[in-house]
């Protein structure tokens, strides 16, 4: 692991791995497959990074996205790192090129699509290549309970049957128990190694707004933060057009991006927003993985999402660098309500229920009354005890009110109704109905048939989904979202601990700011970012490339005066240095020496 460590600092100019990283990263180069789980910017791509540049021969890295590929290689590049594409944008000349160089070793890392990987017989180049390790990046693709299932990823498992001793690594941000289970089966992985991070992201801060009057809550939002990088989501190509028209009108600097767009207008509008030529991009879903710019202040949903794996990995692309950020989601019931209707028409039966599964979820989250950190990482099985203090429900707490007997009530009745039941059918039972499904089943029988009756559906729709939020139930996506008792349940039953539950509330966006980043000179770091956009600029790359923002405020609060100085700066390599070093500290000597000069 020295050689690993070595290679971090030098290479990538971090002098210590995050938690799990040096675990992870220990199992891959012992030649085991690897299941990782971490949130989007905790460091994913490092645990197959390292190794790769450790083992002898070459890393394939499964990747479903051209714009991903060439953003991570042309980092890697800028390390110092031989690293490589291969896509439908390459010519046939650059294609025979690539060929070449694999034949001679020359490549450590290769990016590639799951399509181009199993096409035809590209595989039989593998023991010629040398190939030590797959890695297997988004890999929640690959199964049918995941939110973006893919085919193509389907056929991956292939590869283990044929190179049974090839280390897989599978990596995602995104997946639930269900999930994870399909990917490990699909993968075929042996014996794997399984490493699941906290999925939380702190520095992000969630925040859902009552839809009242959606474009003024947009505009003035969006405008007091005219200097910052953001994206809007919106549910359909028309609201797309018609919000990045109104915000242009506004004076702001905003661009649409749709699946129906032409090509070369999706790729100016993302390069732009890479270079940070745009601050607002507003997207439909078709802006998605790939979008690797740590910059990004804050992510607006103008709709609601189908699901809390894509508003989670949605959101997740604000803040990569770290820093404060937010997301802010607009909530109207109608649009739960219209976005259900279109579920429900979907033909395939299994496709719907776990779509309405997980559509559940969701607008259990634009309803919480509790933590709604607690309620997305609770999803994920991710439990958290305590409320996180930084969405707008633990800024603005509602109400709450002694609901020990509320819960007992609705727990008994999950469990006198064998936990075969979901949620709507339970508030039946608890609020007393004899409805025909009701009495056949005779469970107008019950003990728990009515005790709930002094309580509207809305009321005992809250408790339980505060009883999904807190770990006391769960829903079976695997059994049409049955709800079911956890071991936590039993205290509660027992009556062993008090229980506060919230009473329902209007949400509304709270006016707290975030905790301010440590001091740093503003100035300085305004210079530092136009250095960093013009050596971006010569050298046709994004500018967090060069160096993120995270970067340029540590250097401007540490003022190097060094080449050793400027080394200590999280993310600065010798590559770094020896490409980028000069400029930046000549930039902050010069400043430092006249800082009205800026």
């Amino acid at each position: 692991m020295r050689s690993a460590q070595q290679v971090l600092q030098e290479v990538f100019g971090y002098n210590q791995f995050r938690q799990g990283q040096a675990e992870i990263v220990k199992n891959v180069l012992a030649g085991r497959d690897s299941l990782v789980l971490m949130p989007t910017g905790g460091g994913k791509s490092l645990c197959y990074q390292v190794p790769a540049l450790l083992l002898d021969g070459l890393t394939v890295v499964v990747s479903p996205l051209i714009s991903l590929m060439k953003d991570q290689v042309d980092s890697l590049k800028r390390n110092g790192v031989e690293a490589a594409y291969l896509n439908s944008t390459l010519t046939r000349e650059q294609s025979q090129q690539l060929f070449s160089q694999l034949n001679r070793g020359q490549i450590k890392l290769l990016y590639i699509s799951p399509e181009r990987l199993m096409y035809g017989d590209f595989m039989d180049n593998f023991d010629r290549w040398q190939v030590c390790l797959l890695a297997v990046d988004e890999a929640h693709c690959i199964s049918q309970w995941g939110h973006d299932f893919r085919p193509e990823y389907a056929a991956l498992g292939q590869i283990k049957q044929r190179f049974a001793a090839l280390p897989v690594i599978a990596l995602t941000a995104t997946a639930d128990q269900a999930t994870r289970e399909d990917i490990l089966a699909r993968l075929m992985l042996h014996d794997p190694f399984l490493f699941k991070a906290s999925f939380d992201r702190p520095n992000i801060r969630y925040t859902v707004q009552e839809k009242y009057h959606p474009w003024q809550q947009l505009r003035d939002y969006v405008k007091t933060r005219s200097d910052e990088c953001g994206i809007i989501y919106c549910g359909s190509r028309r609201r797309v057009e018609e919000l990045a028209a109104k915000l242009t009108g506004e004076g702001i600097h905003a661009a649409a991006y749709h699946a129906r767009l032409a090509l070369e207008e999706r790729q100016r509008v993302q390069e732009a927003f890479q270079r940070d030529e745009l601050n607002v991009v507003v997207a439909t879903v078709a802006f998605g993985m790939g979008i690797d710019k740590p910059n990004v202040r804050y992510v607006i949903h103008y709709d609601i999402p189908r699901n809390i794996e894509a508003y989670y990995q949605e959101t997740g692309r604000g803040g990569r660098d770290g820093l404060p950020s937010e997301a802010v989601m607009l909530y109207d019931p109608a649009d739960a309500a219209r976005l259900r209707r279109m579920i429900d028409e979907t033909a395939d039966e299994q496709q719907r229920r776990v779509e309405s599964h997980k559509f559940n979820a969701m607008v259990a989250f634009g309803e919480a009354q509790t933590c709604r950190r607690q309620v997305l990482l609770n999803y994920f099985g991710d439990y958290q005890a305590q409320p996180c203090g930084n969405c707008d429900v633990c800024l603005d707490p509602p109400q709450r009110y002694d609901g020990l007997e509320d819960a007992q009530k609705a727990l008994s009745c999950v469990y006198r109704l064998n936990q075969s039941y979901g949620i709507g059918y339970v508030i039946e039972v608890l609020r007393g109905s004899l409805n025909q499904r009701i009495v056949e089943q005779g469970h107008d029988k019950l003990s728990t048939h009515g005790i709930g009756k002094n309580h509207s559906h809305e009321h005992w729709l809250s408790v339980l989904r505060q009883l999904i939020h807190q770990g006391l139930l769960s829903q079976n996506i695997t059994r049409a979202s049955v709800l079911q008792l956890t071991p936590a349940s039993r205290s509660v039953l027992r009556g062993e601990i008090a229980l506060d539950l919230a009473l329902p509330r209007i949400n509304v966006a709270s006016t707290k700011r975030h905790k301010p980043v440590a001091f740093y000179d503003k100035r300085l770091f305004a210079l530092l970012r136009r250095l960093r956009k013009q050596l971006a600029d010569e050298e046709a790359v994004p500018p967090f490339v060069v160096f993120n923002d995270a970067a340029l405020i540590e250097m401007a609060q540490a003022l190097p005066s060094n080449e050793r100085e400027f080394l200590n700066i999280s993310g600065v390599g010798h590559k770094k240095l020896e490409r980028y070093g000069q400029a930046f500290l000549d930039a902050i000597i010069r400043y430092q020496n006249n800082p009205l000069s800026a």
